[in-house]
């Protein structure tokens, strides 16, 4: 019997091999990041990926409406690493997700993207040790991945400062609202940079995301990826 297995290998469907390969070599993204790309066996992009990643590439803000599963770590990682400047140790990219499963997710996923950049990823969240989390920011990151409630505690201590940073995520805003999280967004935020570039993405649009985009991006491009438009393929690489 299959039974469900969160992506850890993977985040691009097997398929139609070179054409996801030529269409960011054209677009500008990195050798690196192509050469990681390919390294994984990746080459097709999902829906949501190829409707995003070349907004973000040109520097537009973006609200992405998307259920969990569709790629959507691939759709601003791959932006977001290929802007950050690896001989700059300092945070440039700031990643806010709900939950301490996603964010160590999303660090893993950023990580394998970026190693031949030479990006370092810090992960921090609730339930493990502060201290071991200093000691990673210490060692000055180029992006941060964290939940609203540990990036705050990490900001309250001094130990985490966010006037670098160029590109802020918001994953999963909508779980992140219905946790309890805007007020803790909203103070992270007011940390960041205002000239920044923001993506946001959503499984749904209720009105407090929406007010999200108003109040704090900068004429966002909106992009929604109907269930329906995710393929046989990418849903099947979630089963063994």
């Amino acid at each position: 019997m299959k039974t469900p297995e969160t992506r850890k290998k993977s985040f691009f469907p097997k398929q139609n091999l070179g054409g996801y390969h030529l269409k960011f070599k054209e677009r500008g993204l990195a050798p690196e990041l192509l050469s990681a790309v390919e390294r994984a066996g990746f080459e097709e992009a999902t829906p949501i990926q190829s409707e995003t990643i070349p907004l973000a590439l040109a520097g537009k803000d973006v609200i992405g409406q998307a259920q969990t599963g569709t790629g959507k770590t691939a759709a601003f990682g791959l932006p977001m690493l290929n802007k950050i400047d690896a001989d700059k140790r300092v945070i440039q990219g700031l990643v806010i997700a709900p939950t301490r499963e996603l964010a160590i997710q999303t660090q893993e996923e950023l990580f394998r993207l970026g190693r031949d950049k030479k990006i370092r990823v810090q992960a921090v969240y609730g339930g493990a040790d502060i201290g071991r989390q200093i000691r990673g920011l210490k060692d000055r990151p180029h992006i941060v991945v964290g939940t609203p409630g540990r990036l705050l505690d990490h900001i309250n201590r001094r130990t985490l400062k966010l006037e670098t940073v160029e590109t802020l995520v918001l994953d999963e805003a909508d779980e992140m609202l219905n946790m309890g999280f805007l007020e803790d967004i909203e103070k992270i935020i007011s940390q960041v940079p205002e000239q920044r570039q923001t993506l946001l993405f959503s499984a749904t649009m209720p009105p407090a995301i929406k007010n999200i985009g108003v109040k704090f991006m900068k004429q966002p491009e909106h992009v929604k990826i109907k269930a329906k438009e995710m393929t046989a393929d990418l849903i099947d690489q979630y089963y063994v």
